[in-house]
């Protein structure tokens, strides 16, 4: 497929992207491998399969400093009177951040956790400073102060540390008046003030709304239903034209944002039938209603509405099996405008006969079956047990790649995100950092062993503040893919993955993410049981959706989790779902297909390396294998009863010498699989292009003269493939007389030579001409090739 690669001629950017993509493929494929680590997961309590097991044993332990900034009391005003607007201030060397502002509160109550990271602390006391907003210069009514050597530790699951009341002090170190209750003590990420405390490395660079998106957040996509509307039929419909004999009528219905519509009825008359079925998706708890109208076409681009109605969906049966729902006549309603130019909502005598129902019993498919992380139904009732638990550490990155620039200086601010069934997780921001540590661990329930969880990396763009609207989105800094069937059971895997971005300049290795992954299954026994129940629910098998509906579903589920994503706080933003959901994977791409075609290839090499050994079998290239080869022969044809238990056996001896050699690393992304590494500038351009198109005529032209070329050796291939399919049926055919006689007269003789000679000693004929000496050999085909080949096709009657 290299061949039909057509560069644009004279283009000096098509130039200077070979010049960057062989720059990028002299990277050494080392760096795109993964890598075995050893770090000092849960504070080096353990290593291996020996470690001890708690709530934080997959990642390294992090010390910090929290404060617990609870009330005050007794606060005074700078005049006496009157109650301040107060305020904390938290400082600790030039860390510094603030609580939110109470106005008019004499006891005011904040309730706040700051947190400072041991390796950052260059101060020798933390100072909480309360303020008055109200006070022009000096705002300070009072402080405490405390040795960073005095705080104590606090190791979980010990209980929280109580807050204490201190007298607050003014600069000189005199008491004044008021009290604070803090809370200060020295602990670790399990610590469960973690996740809701201020970090002051990151408060000291973001402020206001920004603050909410650096937080580490867990997410639960909503629970996603297949709607089935089944439109029947429709009665005393009040035509437009009554004069009209024919009239084209169909129905459309709309779910959210997207709409269906059926065929026009057959039937032209003002009772149409359709009897069709329109497949939407819907999200729990149902706050949606379906719109349908029934709608004439009067001109091609007019269609006239017949009649509205709206149908909440809280209402809507819902069935797990294929039971038939119960049809149910809706009236409709239409706006009529009034003589005095008002809207009114007037109810018709028309009606329209619908089966709905929400069908619990499939799985709405929002990944790809291929790597989905979840295969269950949307019903409850058809959930089975979990069969384990599936941990995951993340740890850190290494050597990420900056993504912009700050005071001269290129940098990142990454996080993580996470996704296994409707669990989604992200980490905390890392600001300003090129390698930076999260060592945060999350925990999912495995139903299936044979799904995928999905990590990926991005860069954080809205430090300051939401923005909804779009326009900056955060940058994708890679993704990395595990299976859990690949996992040993109750082994920690701790790797670092490289994480790899396809951009149109070429493949790029953005930098590496540590994780480190263990997989604990309940029970073995359900474990192995689950490789026998069917990959998807039963439903999907017994009434199966078709590849259009399939598609467009996906379609329908990506956007829903996207918006619902999208409305979180923080938001999980669209560009983020869809990276994790591979939105747009299915869309043409050279690249993919080439690495489809040597797929294709790797997986058939097991036969053509079997045909190329018996090739040699047959041409005595090794005369000692061959001669064994016929003894073998004899054995099977005189003890037929061995063959299969013999084949059995030899496919359990080759998995057992296979096992020293068994993967020892999770499976990764691979380049060269991916053909990534291998790619011309144009087809990145063409992958990476929008649908439809925005690029110019000329380009247009080259790609569709390629993909022309492409088509035209798939259409060859198919062709050979019918033209031997249709040999095959010609030879009882009787379309070519003499050689459907020369078949039928060969037949007979076949059946008497098998019915007289036993078939013992005919299989030993047939094997010892196959594997005949060469000397006994000729260069010319085969006679029942020969004779194959001159069989008619229908390759004559095509124009």
């Amino acid at each position: 497929m290299d061949a039909v690669t057509m560069p644009p001629k004279n283009n000096q950017k098509g130039s200077q992207n070979q010049t960057r993509n062989a720059n990028q493929n002299s990277i050494p494929s080392e760096d795109f491998d993964i890598r075995e680590t050893s770090p000092a997961l849960g504070g080096g309590r353990g290593s291996g399969n020996d470690k001890v097991g708690t709530a934080f044993d997959l990642v390294e332990q992090m010390h910090y400093l929290f404060v617990r900034v609870v009330k005050a009391k007794e606060l005074p005003t700078k005049d006496g009177n009157g109650t301040p607007d107060s305020f904390v201030e938290v400082k600790l060397g030039n860390l510094r951040s603030e609580t939110k502002h109470l106005k008019n509160v004499s006891n005011p109550e904040w309730n706040q956790v700051f947190a400072f990271l041991s390796d950052r602390i260059q101060a020798p006391v933390v100072e909480v400073l309360v303020r008055d907003k109200n006070r022009n210069g000096d705002d300070l009514i009072g402080m405490v102060v405390l040795d960073v050597m005095d705080v104590p530790k606090r190791v979980p699951p010990d209980s929280p540390l109580a807050p204490q009341w201190y007298t607050l002090e003014n600069r000189r170190g005199d008491k004044v008046r008021g009290e604070m209750m803090l809370a200060v003590w020295i602990g670790t990420q399990a610590d469960e003030a973690f996740p809701e405390a201020w970090h002051l490395d990151a408060t000291t660079a973001v402020s206001g709304d920004g603050i909410a998106n650096i937080r580490s957040k867990v997410y639960l996509s909503p629970r996603l239903w297949y709607l089935r509307v089944n439109v029947i039929e429709a009665q005393e419909l009040q035509l437009s034209d009554k004069n009209r004999q024919q009239p084209d009528i169909f129905v459309k219905v709309a779910l959210g944002n997207m709409f269906l519509r059926t065929k026009i009825s057959q039937s032209k008359s003002t009772c149409p039938l359709w009897n069709e079925d329109l497949m939407f998706v819907a999200a729990e708890p149902f706050e949606e209603q379906l719109a349908l109208s029934v709608e004439e076409k009067v001109a091609p681009n007019k269609d006239v509405v017949l009649g509205n109605c709206l149908i909440p969906l809280r209402g809507v049966e819902r069935r797990i099996d294929l039971r038939t729902p119960i049809n149910r006549w809706y009236g409709l309603e239409k706006h009529v405008v009034s003589e005095n130019g008002h809207r009114n909502l007037v109810k018709l005598n028309s009606k329209v006969h619908l089966r709905i129902s929400l069908d619990g019993g499939y799985h709405v498919l929002d990944e790809l079956t291929n790597y989905s992380s979840d295969l269950r139904a949307s019903a409850k009732q058809l959930w089975k047990p979990a069969i384990g638990l599936l941990e995951l550490g993340i740890l850190s990155a290494q050597g990420l790649s900056s993504t912009k620039t700050k005071d001269g200086h290129g940098t990142t601010d990454a996080y993580c995100v996470a996704k296994y069934g409707q669990k989604w997780i992200r980490t905390r921001t890392i600001l300003n950092s090129l390698n930076p540590k999260w060592n945060e661990q999350y925990t999912w329930e495995v139903f299936d062993p044979c799904t995928v969880i999905t990590i990926g990396v991005f860069d954080n763009c809205h430090l300051q503040g939401a923005d909804r609207g779009g326009g900056v989105k955060d940058s994708r800094i890679g993704k990395v893919r595990i299976r859990l069937s690949t996992l040993e059971t109750n082994r920690v895997y701790t790797h670092s993955y490289p994480l790899i971005v396809l951009l149109p300049s070429g493949v790029k290795k953005m930098g590496e993410i540590q994780l480190a992954v263990r997989f604990s299954c309940s029970s073995l026994l359900n474990t192995l049981q689950m490789y026998s129940q069917p990959l998807l629910p039963i439903l999907h098998y017994l009434h199966p959706l078709t590849r259009y509906q399939t598609d467009n579903l996906r379609h329908q589920a990506t956007q829903i989790v996207s918006l619902r994503m999208s409305r979180a706080e923080p938001p999980l933003r669209r560009e983020v779902v869809e990276y994790m959901l591979d939105v747009g994977s299915n869309m043409w791409s050279v690249r993919r297909c080439k690495a489809n075609h040597y797929r294709i290839a790797s997986a058939m090499s097991g036969i053509v390396a079997f045909l190329q050994w018996f090739n040699g079998i047959c041409t005595w290239k090794n005369p000692f294998a061959t001669i064994l080869v016929h003894i073998l022969l004899l054995i099977f044809v005189a003890f037929p009863q061995i063959i299969l238990s013999c084949s059995f056996l030899f496919l359990f001896l080759v998995g057992i010498c296979n096992y020293r050699g068994r993967p020892r690393y999770p499976p990764h992304m691979d380049i060269k699989l991916s053909q990534a590494d291998r790619a011309h500038p144009d087809e990145l351009d063409e992958e990476f292009d929008t649908f439809p198109t925005s690029r110019h005529s000329d380009v247009l032209r080259m790609r569709y003269d390629r993909i022309r070329s492409i088509g035209s050796r798939v259409q060859t291939v198919v062709g050979d493939l019918a033209t031997q399919g249709e040999r095959f049926y010609s030879l009882l055919s009787w379309r070519d007389p003499r050689a459907t006689g020369l078949f039928l007269i060969f037949c007979l003789v076949a059946s008497l030579v098998v019915y007289i000679i036993p078939s013992k000693a005919l299989v030993v004929a047939v094997g010892f001409y196959l594997m005949r000496h060469p000397a006994f050999r000729e260069e010319l085909p085969a006679l029942p090739l020969n004779f194959f080949r001159r069989l008619p096709t229908r390759t004559d009657s095509l124009l």
